[in-house]
């Protein structure tokens, strides 16, 4: 599963801009920098499966602290 979100991610990452311009095409790369995000958070979490529960770890700190 995590593999699949990764190749999302980049698949995101890549895509062609369709031929649009103005609020639309803004709105289109909001939305792409918001999938992109959204999948490769995914894509790198730790998964564990305890009791049939899906469990994803994701550390989201910035690691500049202490």
């Amino acid at each position: 599963m995590l593999a699949r979100f990764k190749e999302r991610a980049e698949a995101v990452r890549s895509r062609n801009m369709p031929p649009i311009g103005g609020e639309e095409r803004q709105r289109f790369i909001d939305q792409a920098q918001a999938d992109f995000m959204d999948f490769a958070i995914i894509a790198d979490a730790d998964a564990s499966i305890e009791d049939g529960v899906l469990t994803l770890r994701t550390d989201l700190s910035s690691g500049d602290e202490g």
